[in-house]
């Protein structure tokens, strides 16, 4: 099993902007798999002579680790900024394009210079310079930039989250995020859905019940 580094994550970022002379920032999404709430991205452009250690891929952190982290990025980053789409956008466009739009946005919110986006995925964003994008297949364990995008994207999606759940104690979003656990699945079925549940995703659960998806 190769070993973790996150100085790696950071040479990777480094070797692009010496390759091709350019300025990096980095763009990761998250909740492409729930059925409730809006997709977030963010963008993050690093002080790559600055390394925040243990940066990573969020998935392979622990909340309280990610809390941490998205302290120290959003404090000593160059610029961060996060975007979202709305779960109509994802009903209506589907998923892939929302997240793309929602990086899209998190990059036009940026506020700093930059050249070369690294967005992770196989995936480029429509009507954006393919000149000043590039995608990485599994960024967020190879870029510093993306990792860190990952962190900011995850904590700020859980956190609105959190405030779903006060509105909509029933669902349990404090802790599943909307994810469509066993118990967020039942909920659905008992109570229907919320404004923010994505119908394209609830509709095959739904449709096995007598419940009017509209």
């Amino acid at each position: 099993m190769e070993k973790y580094n996150y100085i790696d994550l950071y040479n990777f970022d480094i070797s692009i902007e010496k390759e091709r002379n350019c300025s990096v920032i980095g763009t990761d999404e998250a909740g492409r798999g729930p059925l409730a709430g809006p997709v977030v991205a963010a963008a993050v452009q690093l002080d790559l002579s600055d390394p925040i250690e243990g940066i990573n891929d969020s998935k392979k952190l622990s909340a309280e680790k990610r809390e941490l982290l998205y302290n120290k990025i959003t404090s000593q980053a160059v610029s961060w900024a996060v975007g979202h789409a709305t779960t109509e956008e994802i009903d209506d466009i589907n998923i892939l394009q929302a997240s793309l739009r929602a990086m899209k946005r998190a990059l036009d919110n940026s506020n700093t210079q930059w050249s070369m986006a690294l967005i992770d995925g196989n995936r480029t964003i429509n009507d954006f310079p393919d000149a000043c994008q590039c995608a990485i297949i599994g960024g967020d364990c190879r870029s510093a930039s993306i990792a860190a995008a990952s962190i900011i994207a995850k904590v700020t999606r859980d956190r609105l989250m959190m405030e779903y759940h006060k509105k909509y104690p029933q669902y349990g979003f404090n802790t599943n995020k909307g994810y469509p656990t066993k118990e967020h699945r039942k909920r659905v079925l008992e109570y229907g859905l919320t404004p923010i549940h994505r119908k394209s995703f609830c509709e095959k659960l739904l449709t096995q019940t007598e419940l009017n998806l509209a």
